[in-house]
């Protein structure tokens, strides 16, 4: 099955730390754009940022920018989301994705979603 599959999450204090991984299943990481994206209830599916597949370009939702890095590994087949200064806003279901050539803030064009991984920021 041609799958992403996310781990990492979990509860964190505001302040906060997690490292997301997406590892390919099924398919060769290294080929592809990948996006992380997120979905709290009751709000849209939200593009967090997506690199490319030589990781030389990335892209960050605003709201994100100088908190989240992103990063891949293609030998290790996997993309990593480095979450620092985590607030409750952050608080949402997150999911990676594969594209050749979507749009990160959409997610329109990615395909292979994974089951996500939950992220809670609380105290």
């Amino acid at each position: 099955q041609v799958q992403p599959v996310e781990s990492g999450g979990g509860l964190v204090q505001p302040g906060g730390s997690l490292r997301l991984s997406c590892a390919a299943s099924g398919f060769t990481l290294r080929y592809y754009t990948i996006g992380w994206f997120r979905q709290a209830p009751g709000k849209q599916r939200e593009g967090v940022s997506c690199i490319t597949s030589n990781g030389r370009s990335s892209y960050y939702v605003d709201s994100v920018k100088g908190r989240f890095t992103i990063s891949r590994d293609n030998v290790q087949n996997t993309v990593y989301l480095q979450m620092n200064s985590l607030k409750p806003d952050d608080t949402a279901t997150y999911y990676c994705a594969r594209s050749t050539g979507g749009n990160c803030g959409t997610g329109v064009g990615f395909d292979s979603w994974g089951q996500g991984t939950q992220v809670t920021v609380s105290s």
